[in-house]
């Protein structure tokens, strides 16, 4: 048995960013700083930052008047930015920059007075955040069956916008559902789908081509590491999502020749490091990584963080 390490894979600059805001809040202002939600979606990323000082809170009625807090990288709804003025806390926002540029988006078309469609999955952090970010009357769609569902008020005043981390090729497919039903409509295509996402899911049709099994590393909760096992169980190859090492079933390997690996956009590369070392203890023998995009996508950094210096690895 052989190892196909998908190429890119792991962090993305949007995750990489925002954990470095932790990183270097810590460093400035010392334990504790205070996160809502998980900075990103990833069990040992949340570990790690926590047992460096920072608390991890589901709401902010749970930080203390004044504290350091941290918005994470999904985005916050306007009420939640408001409720932070009004009880003083010190916020500094790791809000990805490209799903910020989709918070601006829907808030220039609702100032043009444009009902707004928002592709994405109920009930997802960066949903959310967008919904509230929106002033006007604002539709979630999910599959091209709600297209079909969908009414609006004025269909010749519709715009859309994405969440960043959904399926190109679903997102795809509803986009045209909306165009043949509101042929007026405004928005982006596909370019609202992070670079991130697209060179992954792009990676991970190669991969599929490739192997028998595939082993996907992400959270459960994580839209765009959910995709990249949809993409393989698409192609007919038997793929699973999992958490870590330890999660991985020997019997899925059975017969198993070529088994590819990647990992979502907040699946740190030591998880990686780790599935390999557990498949050569399964038996496999050898590591092979395809050729792909080497992305070196950088972000700036909030200004309350920018000049923290973090020590050397």
């Amino acid at each position: 048995m052989k190892i196909l390490l998908a190429q890119p894979r792991g962090f993305c600059a949007g995750v990489e960013r925002a954990i470095d805001i932790v990183v270097r809040a810590l460093i400035k202002y010392g334990p504790p700083v205070y996160v809502r939600h998980e900075i990103v979606h990833n069990k040992r990323v949340v570990e790690e930052l926590r047992a460096q000082g920072a608390v991890f809170v589901d709401e902010l009625d749970e930080v203390p008047a004044g504290a350091i807090t941290i918005f994470s990288a999904h985005g916050v709804a306007k009420l939640v930015e408001r409720d932070a003025g009004d009880r003083g806390l010190e916020v500094i926002d790791a809000t990805c920059p490209l799903v910020a540029k989709v918070h601006m988006e829907g808030q220039r078309y609702a100032r043009n007075k444009h009902e707004i469609v928002l592709i994405g999955h109920q009930g997802h952090a960066e949903v959310i955040g967008t919904l509230g970010q929106i002033d006007g009357p604002t539709h979630l769609v999910g599959s091209v069956a709600d297209v079909e569902r969908l009414e609006v008020g004025d269909p010749d005043r519709l715009a859309y916008v994405t969440q960043t981390t959904l399926s190109v090729d679903d997102t795809r497919d509803i986009i045209a559902a909306l165009n043949r039903r509101f042929p007026s409509i405004k928005g982006p295509d596909v370019r609202d789908i992070c670079y991130a996402t697209q060179n992954r899911q792009e990676a991970v049709r190669h991969l599929a081509r490739r192997c028998d099994v595939l082993l996907v590393i992400g959270a459960q909760n994580s839209s765009n590491s959910n995709r990249l096992r949809e993409i393989g169980a698409e192609m007919n190859v038997p793929s699973y999502l999992i958490d870590d090492a330890t999660c991985l079933d020997p019997a899925w390997l059975e017969g198993t020749r070529m088994v590819g690996v990647t990992a979502g956009a907040s699946a740190p590369e030591a998880l990686v490091n780790e599935l390999i070392d557990r498949l050569r203890e399964l038996g496999a023998e050898g590591v092979e990584m395809l050729d792909g995009l080497v992305e070196n996508v950088q972000f700036k950094l909030p200004s309350q963080v920018r000049n923290v210096q973090r020590p050397a690895a």
